[in-house]
């Protein structure tokens, strides 16, 4: 049996895109609180009920349900009593008052707002007026008030229809419809069916199954608009219209095709006994007689009437139980799911996320257009290196821009052998130049986030930059480093503004308890200094993709660039991880790793290298550097290519190395399992790494995801609306601590 679901899930979360705000008018209903649950890796829900209220239905009736599903979902959604919401059913009374006006209707303000303030006709006017992309309901309204107010209010250009997707139980003969997948198409609440509107249904209702399923699963899409007669004969009431419509659908199909390539797979056929299109036995026996054209192999069912297309609906729901089955709805621009009165959770998941992968498909849309419900704060990262300082603006989570500014030898000369701190002013002007190239000022700006610098060790979170932290910074108690200038620019940045300037997981975050940093000599304690920035927001990000929290999980984070930290993360905390800064841990491109203590202390008073000269050995010119002559990974690949025995063997003790390195932290949990190992950086765009890593761990027995890149600025930005979204608190930094 074709797994649907799992598909449409792969298929929304191919391309990463903002979450549309989907509004749940019956929040009440244990099957409908249930699936939206279970979508907030694809939407943001919003329950139109107090919060309170909701918790008390799953209290009641969803303790099936993991806690910490329920209560990520929550912290995910938004919930909204419509007692207290005066400005909105104002906006939307007086939409429905102008409706009214322009269709000769006559409603008084205090009607208007008695309709408007129910949760169904709220959740259309929302959708309606930007306010929210979708809205679900149908399970417990009837028709008259839930159905028939969206279609009249969300209806964009033909009469909408209602297509029933069925993923059939293998007991179905395969023989009928290719993978068992059949969608049901009928002429919906078109009062006077023409021609012209069955030939937009039928290529509407094709185009339903084209968007939900892939290509190398249904190569073509075979519609039948079936019919009570044979072919050239005029029996049967909705022959004619059918002919007619035929005639019409390749204009229609073409202009489909034109806004979308993949329809061009679309095949239909007109006056299909429906015998034919439902029979294996009768598409043979006519295939010799009249029928002799008809190709079979049906995917899509159009019927010329809803009575026809009602009955098939419900037979194949009645016959196949197990079915996995969900309307879509056409002609509403994808903004609203009716759900049937015997829905499932299942059914309401599949039809909210075959809706959202359509909405994503048709391509124009990028967010909900009102942020009301869910705010888009803006936030400005910096974060500064040792020649660039690069900088993003997020509305919310999604990127309005990056720019790397390059800052040449020749803008750094006057500051060659000055504190880094003297770049301040410099860096600062920078930046404000780069802003108002994009028409942005402060005043804009809701946050700025910054890449904390060398401070002293700290907890994980997103810390208010403090005169403390920047007297700290500008001193440089504890090292010199360009990440110094983020902290101190972006208190500059807001000082007037009374916007909040913070800093987000810097290098120094120390979670470690003391077994961590005893070594074998009572001189050396090890440091904690990481990528901590995007250790942690990995580790947050498998998280939410996973609907739970980072306090939830304990995960493995193996960061593999110029430097490779591996981090373990134990339900909120980071306790263990390898000094990356100083060579700790595997060797890297540019790191010799930790090596053989003996050996190194012979080396060290060999006289055959200086100081400096083993200092960079450790850092900079050793790992692959020294072993092969190149930092470039991809080189490595090539020479392992070309069948360069002695780059295969340094790229195996690497990987090997990598994977003991995580292994080595199991022990870090006291006994608890490990949910994952997350590998991330630039060198996890090394499917041949990966590949080596994942098989070295693999008795570790937990998995393995990869999320490539660093994706620091992001890190950045979702640490500062981590704060302003109320979901953590920002913390004080106290050196005195």
């Amino acid at each position: 049996m074709f797994d649907i679901e799992a598909s449409l899930d792969r298929q929304i979360l191919a391309v990463p895109r903002n979450r549309p705000t989907v509004i749940f008018i019956e929040p009440l209903d244990p099957r409908v609180l249930e699936a939206a649950c279970y979508l907030t890796r694809f939407i943001r829900p919003v329950f139109l009920a107090k919060e309170d209220a909701v918790r008390q239905v799953a209290a009641r009736d969803l303790g099936h349900v993991d806690p910490n599903r329920l209560e990520f979902a929550f912290s995910e959604s938004a919930f909204l009593d419509l007692a207290a919401q005066e400005a909105l059913v104002e906006e939307f009374m007086n939409d429905y008052l102008e409706s009214c006006r322009e269709g000769g209707q006559g409603r008084t303000p205090a009607e208007a707002r008695r309709f408007v303030s129910t949760s169904a006709h709220f959740g259309i006017c929302a959708v309606r007026l930007g306010h929210a992309d979708m809205v679900v309901g149908g399970a417990t309204h009837e028709p008259k008030d839930f159905f028939r107010p969206m279609v009249r209010a969300l209806t964009h250009r033909y009469m909408p229809c209602e297509a029933g997707v069925f993923v059939l139980p293998d007991d179905h003969p395969d023989t009928i419809f290719p993978h068992n997948i059949v969608v049901f198409g009928d002429v919906g609440v078109t009062a006077t069916m023409t021609p012209e509107a069955l030939a937009n249904v039928a290529v509407g209702t094709c185009a339903i199954a084209r968007d939900l399923i892939p290509d190398d699963v249904l190569p073509e899409i075979h519609g039948a608009i079936v019919s009570y007669s044979h072919r050239g004969s005029d029996e049967g009431p909705s022959a004619e219209l059918v002919r007619r419509a035929a005639e019409l659908i390749p204009g229609v199909l073409a202009e489909r095709v034109r806004r979308g390539r993949r329809y061009a797979s679309i095949k239909i056929e007109a006056e299909v006994k429906v015998s034919v299109a439902l029979s294996q036995r009768s598409a043979t026996y006519y295939k010799a007689g009249a029928q002799a054209g008809w190709t079979g192999g049906t995917n899509v069912i159009i019927c010329p009437n809803l009575d026809m297309g009602n009955l098939l609906y419900h037979l194949y729901a009645t016959r196949y139980p197990t079915a996995k089955k969900f309307a879509v709805m056409f002609g509403l621009q994808f903004r609203g799911v009716d759900l049937a009165m015997d829905c499932t959770p299942e059914d309401v998941r599949l039809a909210v996320k075959a809706s959202v992968l359509r909405l994503h498909r048709f391509g124009a849309w990028k967010q909900t257009p009102k942020d009301t419900l869910f705010r888009r704060h803006r936030v400005l990262a910096i974060n500064p290196g040792s020649t660039s300082t690069k900088i993003s603006v997020y509305e919310g989570e999604q990127e309005s821009f990056t720019v790397e500014l390059q800052h040449p030898a020749a803008e750094l000369a006057p500051f060659e052998g000055k504190p880094i701190t003297e770049q301040f002013a410099f860096r600062k002007e920078v930046i404000g130049k780069e802003l108002a190239g994009h028409g942005l000022s402060m005043g804009e700006i809701d946050a700025v986030a910054a890449r904390g610098g060398l401070l002293r060790p700290i907890s994980h979170g997103t810390y208010r930059v403090s005169e403390a932290m920047t007297a700290e910074l500008r001193a440089g108690v504890l090292g010199e480093h360009a990440s110094n200038l983020g902290a101190l620019i972006a208190n500059e940045l807001v000082a007037g503004t009374g916007k909040p300037a913070y800093i987000v997981d810097p290098v120094v975050v120390d979670e470690a308890p003391e077994r961590v940093k005893i070594a074998g000599i009572k001189a050396i304690r090890r440091k904690v200094i990481s990528h901590a920035l995007n250790q942690i927001a990995t580790a947050h990000r498998y998280a939410e993709e996973n609907e739970t929290f980072y306090e939830k999980v304990n995960v493995i984070v193996a960061h593999m660039g110029g430097g490779i930290s591996i981090g373990a993360h134990k339900k909120g905390r980071y306790i263990d991880v390898n000094n990356a800064l100083d060579g700790e841990g595997p060797f890297t491109p540019q790191r010799s790793g930790t090596l053989p203590v003996g050996q190194l202390i012979d080396l060290c008073f060999s006289g055959k290298y200086a100081k400096e000269e083993l200092k960079k050995l450790n850092k900079g010119r050793g790992g692959l550097i020294d072993l092969l002559g190149t930092a470039d990974l991809r080189e490595v690949e090539r020479r392992i290519g070309a069948g360069e025995r002695e780059a295969a063997d340094v790229f195996e003790a690497m990987a090997y190395q990598i994977a003991k390195n995580i292994s080595a932290l199991v022990p870090a949990f006291d006994g608890e399992p490990v949910d994952r190992i997350l590998l991330t950086g630039g060198m996890a765009r090394s499917q041949k790494l990966v590949a080596a890593i994942t098989q070295f761990v693999a008795a570790v027995g937990c998995g393995v995801t990869v999320y490539p890149g660093e994706n620091e600025m992001l890190a950045l930005a979702k640490g500062a609306l981590r704060v302003l979204d109320h979901k953590e608190a920002a913390r004080d930094y106290r050196p005195e601590a």
